[in-house]
């Protein structure tokens, strides 16, 4: 079949990289003209693998990514450096933490030659048939598939939108320029309306990113300054970071969400997926394992099927893929409102259930979401 998929993020590229695996022709439409990632870490869970390994991609991000969480302590803490938390090893082993510019490269490079065309704002009709229009050529397809973002244009064109949420947060992201000592402890630091997380990279080097509740669209007059007042008087591993990272690399976004859960991932011919299906917010750091299952999903569906087939499988991606992401959406808006608390009770109840919740339950929550549901 020729698909077309829009959008060169990590869905858009393992469902790519995956349908061609399955002898699809497939069609990357990336609006920008360089397609390179713009981010920083992230950590990828057992549930991303296992459905990377289903479709023949497994190995190559295993490649660039680290077990080095495996090594340290990792949980809750509070400003001071004392324990609230700490998650269970089983639960740690889960993760590998990976540069996003890593990830895009391991991904990108299972490609063949052509596939990607860049500086392309691709545009799908409202009817959901599979047609693609960039400028003013149109191009005919047996799919489409929309990985285009958390403000996706096919979304909205396909009248699926159901609008976005800000969160209530804004987050600068950084990855530090030389390796740091993380005092054998990773995970999140957590303040009144104030988180600080770190995440050791392959190379030793740390990702780190620190959230601060604070209107959408608030201007700092200095970036560096904001964060070292409001962080700089936390354990020391938090002001390494800050300090061995250049001010010029940090990234700051306001964090939003879907309003709410789409209704269906599909209309017509038109498949969504990732962010433009699912858009969550980070705290259960799962927002790009979410958009891998995705596409193994619909690469496994589409492994055998003929152009007639497509409803039938689009039909079983909805069914498999919109409860899931559904329930960890919520979770994860959840775990937000939870640990982005900033009043003095409110913030007080959050940490004392911290401190008594055992670390085994916390653990079979994690695993609990961690199981996916192969198609």
């Amino acid at each position: 079949m020729r698909i077309a998929v829009i959008g060169a993020g990590i869905s858009g590229l393992t469902a790519a990289a995956g349908l061609q695996r399955s002898g699809h022709d497939v069609v990357i439409f990336e609006r920008r003209e360089d397609p390179s990632p713009v981010g920083a870490g992230l950590t990828l869970f057992d549930n991303a693998f296992e459905a990377l390994d289903l479709i023949g991609l497994g190995d190559g991000v295993r490649a660039v990514s680290s077990e080095a969480l495996r090594d340290l302590r990792s949980g809750f803490r509070d400003p001071s450096g004392r324990w609230l938390l700490a998650v269970p090893e089983r639960s740690v082993a889960a993760m590998r933490s990976v540069h996003r510019v890593n990830l895009h490269r391991a991904l990108a490079g299972r490609l063949e030659p052509g596939t990607l065309r860049t500086g392309a704002a691709a545009a799908v009709p409202q009817d959901g048939s599979a047609r693609v229009t960039v400028g003013e050529r149109t191009e005919e397809f047996d799919l489409v598939v929309g990985a285009d973002g958390i403000r996706s244009r096919a979304r909205q064109t396909l009248g699926l939108d159901t609008g976005l949420r800000y969160a209530g947060c804004t987050a600068w992201r950084g990855v530090t320029a030389e390796p740091v000592d993380l005092d054998g402890a990773a995970g999140e630091t957590i303040g009144r309306g104030r988180i600080f997380g770190s995440v050791p990279l392959p190379d030793g080097r740390v990702y780190w990113y620190a959230t601060l509740n604070a209107p959408a669209d608030a201007v700092f007059r200095n970036e560096g300054d904001t964060l070292r007042i409001k962080f700089g008087r936390w354990h020391e591993s938090v002001r390494r970071c800050i300090d061995a990272t250049p001010a010029d690399s940090v990234m700051r976004h306001d964090i939003y969400d879907l309003a709410k859960p789409l209704r269906s991932f599909v209309h017509g011919r038109v498949v969504l997926m990732g962010d433009a299906a699912h858009a969550m917010t980070p705290n259960l750091g799962q927002g790009a394992g979410q958009g891998i299952e995705d596409a193994a999903t619909l690469v496994h569906l589409l492994r055998d099927a003929a152009p007639s087939g497509i409803d039938a499988a689009l039909e079983r991606y909805c069914a498999l893929r919109q409860p899931r992401t559904s329930a960890v959406m919520r979770r994860s808006r959840a775990a937000g409102a939870a640990v982005q608390a900033a009043g003095a009770l409110t913030a007080g109840l959050r940490t004392a259930a911290l401190r008594l919740l055992p670390g085994p339950v916390m653990g079979r929550m994690s695993r609990r979401l961690l199981v996916w549901p192969e198609p």
